[in-house]
């Protein structure tokens, strides 16, 4: 493509200006682009936890032993929670924990507020919920 300066017949070239773009910056561009619609799919695709190995079985046999001693000690809703993950192997999704107990999403995060207080269970942070695992 060539610069002119000037109007009409009596304009100049002063000079090309190459492409904006070459074949190799074409490939760069594509390539990161594939790369950047990967990641992004990767990172929003919901993520999956595989809660097919749940507590050891000797931590989930001394849970449910302790659970006549603990349970003395629970109200109602903390017990239906409790009870709820000891009966999941001892981890659990806290929406799933919400439809187990049948109770709301506010009585269960009390409960679990109030049971992790106590040091019975613990919520770790999975993506945009909780687990809930026995401690």
């Amino acid at each position: 493509m060539g610069i002119y300066v000037g109007s009409g017949g009596s304009s100049i070239l002063i000079g090309t200006a190459a492409g904006l773009y070459t074949f190799g910056d074409m490939i760069v561009l594509s390539v990161a682009s594939l790369v950047a619609g990967a990641s992004a799919t990767i990172l929003l695709l919901p993520r999956t936890h595989d809660m097919s190995h749940p507590l050891s079985e000797a931590i989930l046999s001394d849970r449910r032993a302790k659970w006549a001693e603990v349970s003395r000690t629970l109200r109602d809703d903390e017990m239906k929670v409790y009870q709820a993950v000891l009966d999941a192997g001892g981890l659990m999704n806290q929406g799933e924990l919400v439809e187990k107990s049948r109770l709301s999403k506010a009585t269960v995060s009390r409960a679990l507020d109030l049971l992790e207080s106590r040091g019975l269970v613990e919520r770790r942070r999975r993506g945009m919920s909780n687990v809930i695992l026995l401690k």
